[in-house]
Formats: C-alpha cells, structure tokens, sequence
C-alpha cells in the first residue's frame, strides 16, 4: 500500500466515524461514552493523517 493509498483510507475512516458521530449525537437516548469513544477514535485518526501528510 503506498503512503497515499493509506492516507485516502484513513480519511475515508475519519469520515465515516464522524458520520458515525453525528448520527449518535442526533439519536434521543445516545450513549455518551460511546459517542466519546468514537470522537476519541477520530481524533487519532486526524492526528494520524496529520503526522503522516507531513511527513
């Protein structure tokens, strides 16, 4: 896999989590810490692609 391969899937991971994200927050009744958990996840992710775009 080269690095822009791996850099497209990781973006395509990010938005499919925020995606993720922004359907739980719209649920009545979410659960809090699974909604924390998956902005936790995306923000490693971000952070990922951050690193390695500049790299």
């Amino acid at each position: 896999m080269t690095m822009s391969s791996h850099l497209q899937e990781l973006r395509k991971k990010h938005q499919i989590l925020s995606e993720h994200v922004e359907q739980a927050q719209r649920r009545p009744g979410s659960d809090d810490l699974r909604i924390a958990e998956l902005k936790k996840q995306k923000l490693r992710l971000k952070e990922q692609i951050e690193r390695l775009s500049q790299g």
